[in-house]
This record gives C-alpha cells, structure tokens and sequence, in this order.
C-alpha cells in the first residue's frame, strides 16, 4: 500500500475531523470537504481505556476508503496499539498515529506501521514533555500534539499549546527531517494563525468547521486564516 498523504512541505495542510460530521450525513459531509478543498481527513480511533470515549472501527475507515479521494489521517486513542495497526492499515489508512504514552514500546509500533506500508505518526497529549518524542524523530512522519485533552470534540484550545508547538518545531528542526506538525484540538480562525505561527502545517479541526451554519465557508475561512490571503 502507498500513503496518499505527502512528504511534509510549504503547505498548510487542513484535516477536518469527522468525529464532529452529522454521522447520518457523513457521505454527504465528505464529499463537501473534498469540494471546499480539504487536504486530509482526521479519523479519531478511541477505545474507551486510553480515553473515555468510544468512536469508529475498521468498518468505517474502509467505507471511506472506497469513497473518497482524499487521504486518512488515522489518529490512534488506544491503550494497546500494535492489534489495532493491521487492520486499519488493510481498511485503507493512509497515516497512523500513535501516542507516546500508550503501552508498549513506541519505537517497535512506528516500525511496524513502516513495514506495513503507510506514513506513521506519534502524538502526545497536553501534559506531556515534548522531549519524549526525540528519541523517535528518525521513525516518524508526522507528529501530533494535542491542544486539547483528548477524548471529545468541541473542547476549547490550551493556552500554553503554542510554546510546546515552538518546541516540536525546534525538534523537527535539530533533525533535518521532513516531517508535518499536525496540531488537533480547538482549532478556529483565531487560534489556526497562533499555531501556524508558532510552526504548525497540518491542522485538524472539528467544531469549527462542521458545527457551523455552512461547512465549506468555515474551512475556506480557516485555509484564508493561516494563508494571509
């Protein structure tokens, strides 16, 4: 299988998250993104242990396989990662992300999400050193840091989520690697520019883009934000 999503470049990538979609609409949401230009779409896996929520499956992620042209960026929220990677690569995932504090040895997991043949990706969550993931640097194409406590949409954007963004920046930069800073969790006009700023160029957002009264304004609105156009 080959990744749809590129190597990290000079473009802003926006991913909108369809845990936030009218589920009963969701072919319907889809299909409006891909027309209002969305680069990626963000798909939240909860277990219901590494956070108290419980969201999609395989079956869902292989249904927009099939549908869609754009790329799935396949956030992992569970306790046990390495069972989960398979399936979700074989249902269509084109990136998987996994976090630094799950169990087991994260080294071993991005290696395998090599092996199976996608981009791969570890995220971290608000109270966690940035410095974690620096072992790991030379495994990953995408890191993600959580802006929110992770679990459930809608949640408001941490203050303190821009430094740690600079710090991650800084990481990317000590390696000479090129890998996306993909920031999740209460990203709107306002606080895209603040993480763009601070040296974001893949933005997940739920809320503000399918919450709203017209979901293509808000994600054109969004890319105008971060592009200064």
């Amino acid at each position: 299988m080959t990744s749809k999503i590129p190597s990290a470049n000079g473009r802003i990538s926006i991913a909108p998250s369809i845990l936030s979609a009218d589920l009963w609409q969701l072919g319907n949401e889809v299909g409006r993104m891909e027309k209002a230009g969305a680069d990626w779409l963000h798909v939240d896996i909860m277990d219901g242990h590494f956070v108290p929520n419980l969201s999609f499956g395989p079956a869902l992620v292989r249904s927009l396989s099939g549908k869609t042209t754009l790329p799935l960026d396949v956030h992992l929220m569970v306790e046990n990662p390495i069972p989960f990677l398979e399936p979700f690569t074989k249902a269509g995932a084109d990136l998987l992300t996994v976090h630094a504090e799950a169990n087991g040895n994260l080294s071993d997991a991005l290696a395998q999400i090599h092996r199976l043949g996608v981009k791969a990706g570890v995220s971290i969550k608000p109270q966690t050193d940035p410095q974690v993931i620096a072992p790991v640097l030379d495994q990953v194409d995408l890191i993600l840091i959580m802006s929110v406590h992770p679990g459930f949409g809608g949640q408001s954007f941490l203050p303190d989520s821009p430094q740690r963004i600079e710090q991650v920046r800084k990481l990317i930069q000590s390696c000479n690697r090129p890998i996306w800073l993909e920031v999740d969790g209460g990203i709107n006009i306002q606080t895209a520019h603040l993480v763009v700023q601070a040296g974001a160029n893949a933005l997940v957002a739920g809320n503000a883009i399918f919450s709203a009264e017209d979901p293509v304004l808000a994600l054109n609105q969004i890319r105008q934000a971060v592009s200064g156009k």
